[in-house]
């Protein structure tokens, strides 16, 4: 069974910082592309990064250049660091197994807000 804990969300100012983590469990993770994605108010869950079982990284349009996404499979770890962060990040951010966010654990919440 597939479970998955992120932690890491806080409240941030515009500009701020965040390294979010997943960490993994039930499942080969070293061999499993992991997906971040989002939910942000209003809108329905959206991608926003991808990174592929030996890593290779992928990133929507939006955070690309401000996110970077690594993982440690040693660890069953995947991170999210997130830089320079926008009022338009605030939401709730979960990884996954899958890139439509099916298999996703609890999340954890980021504000950003002056």
């Amino acid at each position: 069974e597939v479970h998955l804990v992120e932690s890491g969300g806080d409240s941030v100012q515009p500009g701020g910082s965040l390294t979010l983590s997943c960490v993994a469990s039930g499942f080969n993770f070293s061999e499993t592309w992991m997906y971040w994605v989002r939910q942000t108010p209003g809108k329905v869950l959206g991608w926003v990064s991808t990174i592929g079982a030996q890593g290779g990284e992928r990133y929507a349009d939006p955070v690309k250049g401000r996110f970077t996404v690594s993982r440690d499979n040693a660890k069953n770890t995947v991170w999210l660091e997130m830089n320079d962060l926008k009022t338009a990040d605030t939401g709730r951010y979960y990884c996954s197994t899958d890139r439509a966010g099916v298999n996703r654990g609890p999340g954890t919440q980021v504000t950003v807000s002056a």
